[in-house]
C-alpha cells in the first residue's frame, strides 16, 4: 500500500511538472478576458506561459475573426522562479514598446519599468461604442515611468506617473483634418489617480481635469471651436456635450461623474 501510494504521488508531481513545463500560451486567452471584461483578447497564441508570443486584439463576437489592436505581435519570457513567489517577466513588441519592459517582484507588488507604447487611434473603433461612431485617427503614445503594483484586500494599487499624448487627432464625424494635438496625463496614487487634460494645439480646444477613484472617472472639462472654425465644427462639439456660458464664451462642457 505504501509503495502504492508512494508511485501514486510520483505519478501526480511528474504530470504537474508536465503540465507547468507545456503550458500551452492560449490558456492565457481567458485570463486576459476576464480580467478586461471581454474587451481585450489575445490573438494566435504560440508558444507556452514560460515563453510565448501573442498578438493583443479586441474580443471577437461569435464566428469573427481577432481584430489587432496594437502593431506587432508581443513576446514573454518568464522565469520558474515565480513558482517560489518570485515574478521575472520579460515583454517585447519592437514595433509597438519603445523598449523592453521588465516586471519584477511578488505575488502581492510588483515593479513596471519605464516604456512607452504606440497606440495607433484608428484601431480603437474595434472597442465598440462610442470609438465605433467616432472613428478615431491619428498616432497616440502611452509612456510612464516605474510603476509599481499592489495587491491589498482584492484591489490593485498603482503608484506612478502615466501620460498619454495624441497627435494629429481626426474623425470622420469632422471635415477639419486634424482637429488638434492633447496630452493626458495621470498621476496614480494607489486607488486614486489625477487627470489632466491639456491641448498642444487645435483648432479643436480640448482642456480640463478630474480623478479616478475604485475605478470610477469623475471629469469636468470644456470642449471649444477655435476663432475661425466654429461652423465647421458645430456637429462635433453637439455630440460631446452640452452647451454651456462660461466666462461670457459659449463652449461645450465635457463632464463624466
Amino acid at each position: 500500500m505504501l509503495r502504492f501510494l508512494t508511485w501514486s504521488l510520483a505519478g501526480i508531481v511528474s504530470v504537474t511538472l508536465t503540465v507547468l513545463a507545456f503550458f500551452p500560451a492560449a490558456w492565457l486567452v481567458p485570463m486576459l478576458e476576464t480580467q478586461s471584461a471581454g474587451r481585450l483578447t489575445l490573438g494566435d497564441a504560440q508558444g507556452t506561459l514560460w515563453r510565448g508570443s501573442a498578438f493583443i486584439g479586441a474580443s471577437p463576437g461569435d464566428n469573427d475573426p481577432v481584430t489587432p489592436l496594437l502593431p506587432g505581435r508581443f513576446s514573454w519570457r518568464v522565469s520558474p522562479s515565480i513558482l517560489l513567489g518570485r515574478i521575472a517577466v520579460e515583454l517585447e513588441n519592437p514595433a509597438a514598446l519603445s523598449v523592453p519592459v521588465s516586471v519584477t517582484g511578488s505575488w502581492h507588488q510588483v515593479q513596471v519599468s519605464p516604456s512607452a507604447i504606440e497606440l495607433p487611434a484608428e484601431r480603437l473603433s474595434a472597442l465598440g461604442a462610442p470609438l465605433n461612431t467616432i472613428q478615431p485617427s491619428g498616432r497616440m503614445r502611452l509612456s510612464w515611468q516605474l510603476l509599481q503594483l499592489s495587491q491589498m484586500k482584492g484591489n490593485i494599487e498603482l503608484i506612478g506617473s502615466m501620460k498619454l499624448e495624441l497627435d494629429e487627432i481626426a474623425s470622420r464625424l469632422s471635415p477639419i483634418k486634424p482637429l488638434g494635438s492633447y496630452d493626458l496625463a495621470i498621476d496614480w496614487r494607489k486607488l486614486h489617480a489625477s487627470v489632466t487634460l491639456k491641448t498642444i494645439k487645435g483648432p479643436l480646444l480640448l482642456s480640463g481635469s478630474g480623478s479616478i477613484n475604485n475605478g470610477r472617472l469623475q471629469f469636468a472639462g470644456k470642449a471649444e471651436a477655435e476663432t475661425g472654425h466654429e461652423r465647421k465644427l458645430a456637429n462635433l462639439l453637439n455630440l460631446l456635450g452640452q452647451r454651456r456660458i462660461l466666462g461670457g464664451t459659449e463652449v461645450i462642457a465635457l463632464e463624466f461623474k
